[in-house]
C-alpha cells in the first residue's frame, strides 16, 4: 500500500525503489510494514514511550537525541532522532531521523541517515569548551538511570545548528522538518484503524 505521498524532496535522487540519496550521501527512504507496530507504548503516552525507547537504543549501542509525537500528513506520528557509532571509525557517529506512522495493523517509516565524514568531533568540541563538562554532560531527560549506549549531551540540541549547519545532525533535523511541511497521507492508509498501544495490537 502506498501510504505517504511527497517524500521525495528535492535533491535527492533515486537510487532504488523508495531510495533517494543526495550530494552529500544523506540517504532518504520510506518503509511499509504489514505488521501490528512494534512501538513499546501507544502514542499518547509520551513519558512511557521515550523513557522505553531511550533504554532500547542504548542497548542497541545508541542515543537518543529526540522522540516526540507529531502529525504527519495529519496523522499522529513518532518523530525521533538517535546516535549511532559508525563502524571502523572511532568516535565517529552517523546521525538517524525517522517519522514512525503506526496504524494497528502496519506501519509506514519515512527515514534520513546522515553520516559524519572527515574530522569528527568538532561540534562536540566546540560546545564542550563552552560550557564546561559540569553543563555538557547530563542526565538523560527521558531516563536517567539508562546506562550504555552513546552518552546524552549539551552538543545535540537544535541551538546549535546554525552554528554548524553542515553538521549531519542538523542536516536531519531539517531534512525532518521539511518531511512534516510537505508529506501527505494516501486516503487508504489514512482510513485503517488507529494504532492502540501495543498490548491491544498484540492482543
Amino acid at each position: 500500500m502506498e501510504a505517504l505521498l511527497g517524500v521525495a524532496l528535492p535533491g535527492y535522487r533515486p537510487v532504488d525503489t523508495g531510495t533517494w540519496l543526495n550530494d552529500v550521501g544523506d540517504v532518504l527512504s520510506l518503509h511499509h510494514f504489514d505488521l501490528p507496530p512494534d512501538l513499546p507504548a501507544a502514542l499518547d503516552d509520551g513519558p512511557a514511550l521515550r523513557h522505553r525507547l531511550t533504554h532500547i537504543t542504548a542497548q542497541a549501542g545508541g542515543g537518543l537525541v529526540e522522540a516526540a509525537v507529531k502529525r504527519l500528513g495529519g496523522l499522529p506520528a513518532l518523530r525521533q532522532m538517535v546516535k549511532l557509532p559508525l563502524p571502523g571509525q572511532p568516535g565517529g557517529q552517523a546521525f538517524l531521523g525517522s517519522f514512525t506512522v503506526p496504524r494497528a495493523g502496519c506501519s509506514t517509516v519515512v527515514k534520513i541517515q546522515a553520516a559524519e565524514r572527515g574530522m569528527t568531533g568538532m561540534r562536540e568540541a566546540v560546545v564542550l569548551a563552552r560550557l564546561g563538562p559540569a553543563q555538557y554532560f547530563r542526565p538523560h531527560p527521558y531516563a536517567p538511570e539508562v546506562q550504555g549506549g552513546l552518552p546524552f549531551h549539551a552538543a545535540d540540541h537544535a541551538r546549535w545548528d546554525a552554528e554548524f549547519p553542515d553538521h549531519p545532525l542538523t542536516r536531519v533535523r531539517g531534512t525532518l522538518d521539511t518531511l512534516a511541511e510537505t508529506v501527505t497521507v494516501a486516503p487508504g492508509f489514512s482510513a485503517l484503524p488507529p494504532f492502540p498501544g501495543p498490548a491491544e495490537a498484540g492482543g
